[in-house]
């Protein structure tokens, strides 16, 4: 159930920016740009996603803009397919929610 939620969140996500051009992902957005925020999340999701597979954290690669949707289908299904305890999914799928009301 918490692996579904997470899908959802980042599906609805990934619609609201999957068509943005350069200038939308480059507009402010907290301390940096919507690129910024959506590059955290990505490495956040990567960093739990370590945690669940038992292995070192790896900084993901700050690509131009228009890859951060890749990146972010990578990271959720990687992170799902880890199966973490739903607590560990639950607070990926706030931290999605939280990014995407920034945005």
């Amino acid at each position: 159930m918490a692996a579904e939620e997470l899908r959802v969140a980042v599906q609805r996500l990934l619609s609201q920016v999957g068509h943005w051009e350069a200038g939308r992902w480059s507009a402010p957005a907290g301390e940096g740009t919507r690129g910024d925020l959506v590059h955290g999340l990505v490495q956040r999701l990567a960093d739990l996603g370590a945690e669940a597979e038992h292995r070192p954290r790896r900084e993901v690669p700050r690509e131009p803009d228009m890859v951060l949707p890749d990146q972010l289908r990578v990271m959720t299904g990687d992170l799902v397919v880890a199966a973490p305890a739903d607590a560990i999914l639950e607070a990926a799928t706030a931290d999605v929610l939280a990014v995407r009301k920034a945005l």
